[in-house]
């Protein structure tokens, strides 16, 4: 029996039965360590933490970064950090929560409750809906979230008031309470 080749025992030694797989896992691994390298701070020796500990003083690029505020004056997209802020913190506590808790938060973060819609929790037959959407017209334009298993948890953007002057399309739940 001959000798395998290198090509083979790579293909033993990782488990790659295929050329094509082996394409597959490797663009895998080339996004995942492109996502990381953008995203992960660089690594520092033990020689160097040493180092920069004893001679460290806070810079402004080590201040924290403030909280987002609701900031009325300014257009939707740049009060879009704070939405998500407040619609984050009630999928934190609730990752199921109802749009009631989100017109809740909202309201009492600040956002006008007139300008607020939201869709339905339950389906006409009394299923727990796959998603809930709600909105806030802000400014001119409309800020909308969406959590949900449907839609992979929460979401949201900034858009155009429809020409119906709404946020969201179709039926939505009166807010009345």
């Amino acid at each position: 029996m001959p000798a395998p080749s290198d090509r083979e025992t790579r293909r033993r030694r990782t488990g790659i039965r295929s050329p094509r797989t082996g394409s597959a896992l490797l663009l895998g691994l080339a996004v995942t360590v492109s996502l990381a390298a953008c995203s992960a701070a660089p690594a520092a020796t033990s020689s160097s933490t040493a180092t920069a500990s004893a001679s460290a003083r806070p810079t402004a690029s080590a201040a924290p970064i403030p909280a987002p505020q609701l900031e009325p004056e300014k257009d939707a997209a740049a009060n879009l950090a704070y939405f998500d802020s407040v619609a984050t913190a009630v999928v934190t506590a609730d990752e199921n929560a109802g749009g009631r808790a989100f017109v809740d938060a909202l309201g009492a973060s600040g956002f006008d409750r007139a300008q607020m819609e939201v869709t339905f929790d339950e389906t006409n037959i009394d299923l727990q809906a796959d998603s809930i959407q709600f909105s806030v017209r802000f400014n001119g334009e409309c800020l909308i979230g969406q959590n949900g298993p449907a839609t992979g948890g929460y979401h949201s953007a900034v858009t155009a008031i429809l020409a119906s002057g709404t946020c969201l399309v179709g039926a939505t739940r009166q807010i009345d309470w």
